[in-house]
């Protein structure tokens, strides 16, 4: 029975009295914090050290137009991030952060400084009412009313009052009569004075410039603000380009500054409703209710009535728009309700409804609404689909609309802000509270590490870091070491027997001059059906198998998902999977059979190339997570640990946790493994353990340094109380707007690979860089940011800065730098292939290799 005939023959489902539309549910406001909150001395609030201000959760509201300070007034989890103070406890940076070594080079990065007048101070009061007023409304209405008294620059929300200026005495006693010619007594108080970098000043500056772009016209979706007047439209694709800005306004090294980057969202003219009547079409009755919750569950969709975004979390097969939900005392249909509220028409009553778990507060008290229920018909698909993203000429064009070169980057910013200065409202705005927003880019110096020398086999060579690549230099030197491959298969599908024998003559053929001793294969024919080749797997690899080739006729995930399971679980054997479209290319062969070549020694075992990396019993480890949405979201941690001085053999472990467990409560039994496995490959443990912590996103940082930093020093522990290594913690973040230019030749261009910045728009409660690790041939290029929130080692900045410049060479996958330590990108890689294909936990048996590349 298909999604609507069950929807007919159920009617009214069970709980849909509690299901509202998405559109109808609105965050009930917080309380109010207790009046006898004092003043504490200027700029302090009563709170513990390093949490948010009662206040910083308060609604507040300019006019009748409501905005919730923390919440989406302006990108809430950076400011969670705020008040935890890492570098204080770090003697060797107390006095200072910043490195020296490298030459100098001079940037300009997206901040803008924000200025505002002479001893800038937000006074905070709380105002009573007495006798007490229901309406915030007519509190408002009230309290307004004396303007004289309290001036135009004003911002309320029915109990909390921000001011520019101060009143003359302390407490204000005010008086309002109501129409209904009541006589109120309005007591206003002043309960703070927040200075300009107040966590609670920071949110106030978001704020107000958020309400500054409304006043641009600009239209709010998810956390960013796009312009849909200058939208671009890329009709044979069916596909609207909105161009838009993230923003964020927080406290850097010397001055409070505006960190803004162009950002685009890429919608689709298509429904969610055509796209589930296409897919009808295509896999039948039959196979639609499975195929559509496997398209649909984890897509992010845009509502244009409301312009919201929404995650699609289920699909409620039971419901239709004629279905009924609770608005106030009455039953409403969705169909009345979205013609009364929007003026929208449902032409499609039958079609099911999609749920979506918005994180939203109930009432005060009382349990969360429920989750909100969206109309297909008015949801559009966002993002690109995988056949959009093998579409060579679509990507392209999208590219050259989307990646920005420095000098067109700079060029919107400025004019953005010069938008801002032009608008009159935008300026008067700025103006009531005294404050301006500077006219350029901020400019600053950094500095360009010196370029590393590639030791590989008997030779070393000096990479350019101005290629993308490093493959030319390499080829034909022997890397460092490698297994020889004796006993090994190859399976291929009938239709592709030349590709294969192609494969295999030139795989010999490369092998040579890299030092890779290669036997010839036993070669295994298998029909094109999923059981002719999982059933030879099974029966051909045994376990004195070195390695399996397989070459699939098709990317088709299930596929892959089959072998890698067999051979990572049930069958710990290390493979290679490659897909025979990228094997059928003559001219491409010799390339690809080299990265192919290279990828079957290192998952044996083998060592390709190093860098020279001076500190000895070094021990570095990376982690990152990832969130498996088909086995119920758990997250899945992995761990890489280095086990040699040369960085080049790795231990692996990967754990599945249950939703919404600690990463690290199952990587302490990992990183104990390999404190373990470097003692057996060293006869010696590490003095010295640098871990790079990846997959940390906002408002996670207190979780690391409360949480996951202890848990590594009790793995440690478990080795010996004797056993105090010295230990770095470095968090790692990739998905940040920071953005820099290098001014070179009278032009901006991107930073050349080793750029640091670890001053101006570094933190100065944390011990923190930025660090330019790759080559862009098109774009602007992105900095990777390196947070140090614990460290015991005692290395100077310079050498941190250095040390994970050099790791960022490290990854066997690419022959080239990286934009992360090697040892992130391998947990990633790793987490990835477990979340994605196998969602069990990898043999232990393969744990010394890098099965997953």
């Amino acid at each position: 029975m298909t999604g609507r005939a069950r929807a007919r023959s159920r009617g009214r489902a069970r709980g849909q009295e509690t299901a509202k539309p998405g559109a109808a549910q609105e965050a009930a406001p917080a309380p109010a914090p207790p009046a006898e909150a004092g003043l504490v001395g200027r700029g302090r609030q009563k709170t513990t050290p390093g949490a948010m201000a009662t206040e910083a959760v308060l609604e507040i509201s300019a006019g009748f137009q409501q905005v919730k300070l923390g919440e989406r007034g302006g990108r809430r989890h950076d400011f969670h991030d705020s008040g935890i103070n890492t570098r204080q406890a770090m003697e060797h940076v107390k006095e200072s952060k910043t490195g020296s070594s490298g030459s100098a080079i001079q940037l300009s990065s997206n901040f803008f400084r924000i200025l505002s007048r002479p001893r800038w101070v937000l006074y905070q009061y709380h105002v009573d009412f007495n006798p007490p007023m229901e309406s915030r409304r007519l509190r408002s209405a009230l309290l307004f009313q004396h303007e004289e008294t309290l001036g135009s620059s004003r911002t309320f929300d029915g109990a909390i009052l921000f001011l520019p200026r101060r009143l003359p005495n302390k407490e204000t006693v005010l008086h309002s009569d109501t129409r209904n010619g009541e006589h109120v007594k309005i007591t206003v108080t002043l309960t703070n004075e927040l200075p300009p970098t107040s966590p609670v000043c920071l949110q106030f500056y978001n704020i107000i410039f958020r309400r500054i772009l409304r006043m641009l016209d600009m239209q709010q979706i998810g956390r960013n603000y796009y312009n849909a007047k200058d939208s671009l439209n890329m009709s044979q694709y069916n596909l609207t380009i909105w161009p838009g800005y993230t923003t964020t306004i927080l406290q850097y090294e010397s001055s409070i500054m505006l960190c803004t980057d162009v950002s685009h969202k890429v919608l689709r003219s298509e429904t969610v409703l055509d796209f589930m009547y296409n897919l009808r079409q295509r896999c039948g009755e039959q196979h639609f209710l499975e195929a559509c919750t496997k398209e649909l569950v984890g897509l992010i969709v845009l509502t244009k009535y409301n312009n919201k975004t929404y995650k699609i979390d289920d699909i409620a097969w039971d419901y239709t728009p004629k279905n009924t939900f609770k608005r106030g005392d009455a039953d409403v249909t969705f169909m009345s309700y979205y013609k009364s509220q929007y003026n929208l028409d449902i032409t499609d009553g039958n079609q099911v409804l999609l749920i979506s778990h918005v994180k939203r507060r109930g009432p005060a008290g009382g349990p969360p609404p429920g989750p909100a229920l969206l109309i297909p018909e008015f949801c559009f698909m966002t993002g690109l689909t995988d056949k959009m993203r093998t579409d060579f000429n679509m990507m392209k064009e999208l590219a050259h609309h989307t990646r920005l070169a420095p000098q067109e980057r700079e060029r919107r910013l400025t004019g953005f802000v010069n938008n801002i200065q032009r608008n009159t409202a935008a300026q008067a705005e700025l103006n009531t509270w005294g404050l301006n927003i500077d006219k350029q880019l901020l400019k600053l110096n950094g500095r360009v590490l010196q370029g590393e020398v590639i030791v590989q086999g008997p030779k070393s060579y000096e990479y350019d870091p101005s290629k993308a690549e490093w493959s030319r230099e390499m080829r034909g030197i022997p890397v460092i070491s490698s297994p020889p491959l004796d006993n090994w298969v190859m399976f291929y599908p009938r239709r592709n027997a030349n590709e294969a024998q192609n494969l295999l003559q030139t795989l010999c053929k490369v092998s040579g001059p890299l030092g890779i001793h290669v036997q010839r294969p036993v070669m295994v024919q298998y029909e094109d059906h999923q059981e002719s080749l999982l059933r030879a797997v099974q029966q051909n690899i045994g376990p004195n198998t070195q390695m399996g080739v397989v070459i699939l006729p098709t990317n088709r995930k299930d596929k892959y998902d089959n072998i890698k399971k067999y051979l990572c679980v049930d069958c710990p054997t290390p493979s290679q999977c490659v897909v025979s479209r990228t094997i059928s290319k003559p001219q491409t062969l010799m390339t690809v059979a080299t990265k192919i070549a290279l990828q079957m020694s290192c998952k044996m075992g083998g060592e390709l190339w190093s860098v020279e990396i001076p500190l000895k019993q070094l021990m570095i480890v990376g982690i990152d997570c990832y969130h498996d949405t088909a086995a119920g979201k758990r997250s899945i941690g992995a761990l890489v640990a280095s086990l040699n001085q040369g960085m080049t053999r790795w231990f692996s472990k990967c754990v599945l946790q249950n939703r919404g467990q600690e990463i690290m409560d199952g990587l302490k039994m990992g990183l104990t493994g390999a404190l373990k496995d470097y003692l057996k490959f060293n006869n010696c443990l590490p003095s010295r353990i640098i871990v790079y912590r990846d997959g940390v996103g906002d408002g996670m940082l207190q979780s690391v340094v409360s949480y996951e930093v202890p848990q590594i020093m009790d793995s440690i522990k478990s080795m010996g109380h004797d056993y105090m290594p010295k230990l770095s913690v470095v968090v790692v973040k990739k998905r940040i707007s920071t953005r820099f230019f290098a001014h070179m030749n009278g032009r901006l261009s991107n930073p050349p690979p080793g750029t640091v910045i670890d001053t101006e728009v570094t933190r100065p409660e944390w011990y923190d860089f930025f660090i330019v690790s790759q080559t862009v041939r098109q774009g602007s290029v992105s900095p990777t940011h390196y947070n140090v929130v614990y460290d015991t080692s005692g290395l100077k900045p310079d050498h941190m800065q250095r040390l994970t410049y050099k790791l960022c060479h490290m990854y066997y996958n690419w022959q080239g730098i990286i934009r992360v330590p090697a040892p992130c990108q391998y947990a990633h890689k790793l987490a990835f292939l477990v979340g994605q294909s196998i969602h069990r936990e990898p043999s232990m048996h393969l744990d010394d290799y890098l099965f997953y590349l």
